[in-house]
């Protein structure tokens, strides 16, 4: 039986510093990802170049090692006990080992032991840009030996080609959320939490055209909080914001995944009802009038409540059949129930 030689250790961090090691695995986004093609391939190179029959890319979680890439055979994930990748990771100085069944920390290991008996063991840690070991590229062998210095220096530079290549999955990840985020920012009004007029209007032409396309019911409801003027001068602009984030709050909750609550512009508001015709609308907007009505605001220990005017349109194909006419029908609605006294409804046109 073959002696336990050690070589080619790495100087890194002691299990004691594990969760800096963590902290910057974590920030890759990486685990439980679905397969690669990208990393099968360096994968199934690493095969050849050191001429075994198994290569894994290995991520060396708190408490199991997940496999992003295998090849010669299939692997999700071991304990992080069962692994030899983290004897690695983790500074125990196992880089290479030719024989796992001559030494004591791995020859009970369960792929040591059972199918398919590995005897040798090679890796090459994938260390962060912050300078952590987070896995390792390896391969393995059913016989005992170990690589040449040729293929060890060929693994080391494959395994910079997996980090590369996390790191590239990474920064898609980021710029990907960014993009997300700033969009969000462009769309949405920062005190209610509702689309912006911008996003209201671009997602009312692709309702109009879809509406006419497939002669579908459109609705608007256009919303009002009535005397919004006197809560500011009686309470302060700052209650003023806190009213209209909390009216903001109630569309959010009551309306379809499918519609739009926006804020139109100033205490107006505005809601998009897609496939809703218009005795649907006015329903829901008799139902938001009332839900605005009962809800309490406060100003310091005070508490009060304010109401709501509210006008309907609705596409009919025939009089309305554009993003205009609809709001317009909306808006003179709204006109005529701010006009009969406020916190009402009114449908359609006169």
């Amino acid at each position: 039986m073959l002696a336990v030689e050690k070589v080619h250790t790495l100087h890194i961090a002691r299990p004691q510093a594990d969760q800096f090691r963590l902290a910057a695995l974590h920030r890759y986004h990486i685990l439980d990802t679905p397969a690669c093609e990208d990393f099968s391939f360096l994968t199934e190179l690493a095969t050849k170049v050191c001429e075994v029959p198994y290569a894994f890319i290995s991520l060396v979680d708190a408490d199991r090692v997940w496999i992003k890439s295998c090849s010669g055979m299939q692997m999700g994930e071991l304990p992080r006990g069962e692994s030899y990748c983290s004897l690695a990771v983790l500074g125990d100085a196992a880089t290479e080992i030719p024989d796992l069944s001559a030494d004591p920390r791995t020859a009970h290991m369960t792929l040591t032991v059972g199918e398919p008996h590995m005897r040798m063991y090679s890796s090459v840690a994938l260390t962060s840009s912050d300078g952590h070991a987070i896995g390792t590229l390896c391969v393995m062998d059913t016989k005992p030996g170990r690589l040449s210095d040729d293929q060890r220096a060929t693994l080391a530079k494959l395994a910079r080609q997996v980090m590369a290549l996390i790191e590239l999955r990474s920064n898609e990840r980021n710029l990907e959320a960014a993009v997300r985020e700033l969009e969000l920012l462009a769309t949405t009004d920062e005190l209610t939490g509702l689309h912006n007029r911008r996003s209201l209007l671009h997602r009312l032409k692709f309702e109009v055209a879809r509406s006419r396309r497939f002669r579908a019911p459109l609705s608007a409801l256009m919303i009002d909080i009535d005397h919004f003027k006197k809560i500011n001068d009686e309470y302060g602009h700052v209650v003023g914001d806190h009213v209209l984030a909390n009216v903001g709050r109630l569309l959010r909750e009551n309306v379809r995944v499918i519609d739009m609550p926006s804020r139109y512009g100033g205490e107006e508001l505005c809601v998009i009802l897609p496939n809703t015709p218009v005795e649907g609308a006015c329903k829901l907007a008799e139902t938001l009038r009332a839900k605005i009505e009962a809800q309490l605001h406060a100003a310091g220990a005070r508490q009060f409540r304010i109401t709501a005017s509210i006008g309907v349109g609705s596409f009919n194909h025939m009089e309305i059949d554009d993003a205009e006419g609809l709001l317009k029908q909306a808006d003179d609605a709204l006109y005529r129930a701010k006009r009969a006294g406020r916190n009402r409804v009114e449908c359609g046109s006169d």
